[in-house]
C-alpha cells in the first residue's frame, strides 16, 4: 500500500472532528495481525564474538561498527533486544510501546468488533450523514486556525462551506459543498502552533488517543474545547459529548480496518512502523501549511520501509 494511502487513513483518525475526543484506539490493528508479524520474524542473531571473529581481517571498521541510531540499534540486536527502549524522536518509546500493548489488546476483544459489528448494523447512508454531520461541527475549528495562520482565503472557504452545508445540507448531514467545490480541510490548533515553529516534542501514544506528540496532543484539548466554551449547550453535556465520542469513534475504527491491516500485514515491528507513518505524515502536513504559492509538495517515502526491516537480512538470506 502507498504512503499516500497511509497517510489519507492517519488523516481521518487523527485529524478528524473533535480527535481529542474521539477513543484513537477504535483505529488500531487487531492483535493478530501482530502476532501473525511475530511468527515471521527470523531467529535471534548468532553471538558477537563469533561473527567478530569470522569478521575479514582488513574490513574496514566504520563498516563494521555503525553510528548513531544504527550502533544502538546493533547493539541492541546482540543483547537479544530488537526493540532499544529509547530511539531518536521517541524518548518515551519503553512507556509508549506498553500502551500500545494495552490498545491492541482492547481493539481485539472490544473495540475492533464493535465497530465492525456497527458498520453491519448502521446502513451507509446513515453512517455517512452521521460522519458529515460531525465533520461539519468541526469546521468553526478549521476557520479559526485558518484565521490564526493569516489564510484569510482559506478561511472564506471553510466559512462558505459551513454555510451552504449548515443550510442545504440539512444541518451537514449532506455535504453540499464537497460537490460544489469545496471539500473539508483538516486544521486545528497543532498545525497553529506548528505554523509558528513550536516543536512536535516527543512521540506519545496512549491509549484511547493513538499516536500523536507532546504538542499535538495538548493542542487537541483546545480543539475540543472550542464549541463547549463558545457555544455551550448541548455541546457542554456529556448527553452529547459521549455519544459523538462512541459514533465518531466507531465510525474511523470500521473505515480504516482494510488499510490498517495492510499497513501492519507485513510489519516486522509494528509499533515502530506506525510511529514512521504518523510523523512522516504530521511531517508532510506542517510542511504544506508552511508551502508558499507555487511550491511543489514534498513527497512522503513511498514505498515506506518498515523501520525494524533494515536490520533484518534479505529474503532467503541468513545473517552472517
Amino acid at each position: 500500500m502507498s504512503i499516500a494511502a497511509l497517510a489519507s487513513t492517519l488523516s481521518l483518525l487523527n485529524a478528524a472532528p473533535g480527535a481529542s475526543d474521539v477513543p484513537a484506539v477504535l483505529a488500531t490493528p487487531p492483535l493478530e495481525l501482530v502476532a501473525a508479524v511475530d511468527a515471521t520474524a527470523p531467529p535471534p542473531p548468532v553471538d558477537a564474538a563469533a561473527s567478530a571473529t569470522s569478521a575479514p581481517a582488513d574490513a574496514a571498521p566504520d563498516a563494521a561498527v555503525p553510528d548513531g541510531m544504527a550502533a544502538d540499534a546493533a547493539a541492541d540486536a546482540v543483547a537479544g533486544n530488537p526493540h532499544p527502549p529509547h530511539t531518536k524522536g521517541d524518548p518515551l518509546e519503553g512507556f509508549n510501546r506498553a500502551m500500545f500493548s494495552v490498545n491492541q489488546s482492547l481493539d481485539k476483544a472490544i473495540f475492533r468488533p464493535a465497530a465492525m459489528g456497527y458498520k453491519h448494523v448502521v446502513p451507509k447512508p446513515a453512517r455517512s450523514g452521521l460522519r458529515n454531520m460531525f465533520t461539519n461541527l468541526s469546521e468553526p475549528v478549521v476557520f479559526v486556525n485558518d484565521l490564526l495562520q493569516l489564510k484569510p482565503k482559506r478561511a472564506v472557504k471553510t466559512l462558505f462551506r459551513t454555510i451552504l452545508n449548515t443550510i442545504f445540507g440539512i444541518g451537514g448531514l449532506i455535504d453540499v459543498a464537497k460537490r460544489e467545490g469545496l471539500p473539508h480541510r483538516d486544521n486545528g490548533f497543532g498545525n497553529t502552533l506548528a505554523f509558528y515553529g513550536v516543536k512536535s516534542g516527543p512521540y506519545l501514544f496512549l491509549p484511547l488517543m493513538g499516536p500523536s506528540t507532546l504538542r499535538d496532543f495538548g493542542a487537541g484539548q483546545f480543539d475540543a474545547a472550542v464549541l463547549p466554551l463558545a457555544v455551550g449547550r448541548p455541546f457542554d453535556r456529556l448527553e452529547y459529548q459521549l455519544p459523538k465520542a462512541v459514533i465518531t469513534g466507531l465510525d474511523a475504527r470500521a473505515e480504516a480496518d482494510t488499510e490498517l491491516k495492510a499497513l501492519f500485514s507485513t510489519a516486522l515491528d509494528p509499533y515502530a512502523t506506525l510511529r514512521s507513518v504518523y510523523l512522516q505524515n504530521r511531517a508532510s502536513e506542517i510542511a504544506g501549511l508552511k508551502k508558499k504559492a507555487g511550491e511543489q509538495d514534498i513527497p512522503l517515502d513511498d514505498p515506506l520501509e518498515d523501520p525494524a526491516a533494515a536490520t533484518q537480512p534479505p529474503a532467503g538470506q541468513t545473517q552472517p
